[in-house]
């Protein structure tokens, strides 16, 4: 659904498979798939800077890589400090907070309809978090509050938004879609042109 409009490519390595797609602006799409589940892992976006070089990713989908080398940085980030990331299900898309360890009424969830997010709040405010949806951004559908549904355990906040019959259509056709992109085995041996 969000690789509409670009060129594809597909490749599998070990037990993941990759779609690549590059669109005309320059910007660029990587999702990973589980090869035996179809399930999705990542997907990751980045566009051109201003200047035309490579952006950061934004991950969409999935965990960013923890990057810390002690080597020229003598400052981490507390490993207590909120991580947030999104894991969609079947029927939903779903964010999970680790480390918030407040009691669950404490927290707030609820549809902001001025700009169309989910806004995450604690009473004590200590975390506060928008978050937009790609997917219904694209398909300009406005989000609805009896779709939204959370619970909290084990310092960990899941909230859940379930999605349109729409998005689960689109995302069905889009498997199928991907299914038809040529893709290779990477086997180790990659090819390097000499100079």
């Amino acid at each position: 659904m969000l690789r509409q409009g670009g060129k594809s490519t597909s490749f599998v390595s070990g037990n993941k498979k990759s779609v690549h797609t590059t669109f005309e602006n320059g910007s660029e799409l990587v999702e990973e798939y589980d090869l035996r589940t179809d399930e999705l892992l990542v997907r990751k976006r980045r566009t051109k800077t201003t200047l035309g070089g490579e952006g950061k990713w934004e991950y969409l989908v999935g965990d960013a890589p923890v990057h810390f080398n002690p080597d020229v940085s003598t400052i981490a980030e507390s490993s207590s400090n909120p991580i947030f990331s999104r894991k969609d299900t079947e029927r939903h898309f779903q964010w999970r907070i680790r480390n918030l360890p407040y009691s669950a009424d404490n927290y707030d969830v609820s549809v902001d309809h001025s700009d169309n997010k989910v806004v995450i709040r604690t009473k004590n405010k200590k975390y506060y978090k928008r978050i937009e949806i790609p997917e219904m951004k694209l398909l300009e559908a406005s989000l609805v509050e009896g779709a939204l549904s959370w619970h909290h355990a084990n310092n960990t906040l899941v909230v859940s938004y379930q999605k349109p019959s729409e998005v689960v259509d689109l995302e069905i056709k889009d498997k199928a879609e991907r299914r038809k992109i040529k893709t290779t085995k990477d086997d180790g041996d990659v090819q390097c042109n000499q100079q």
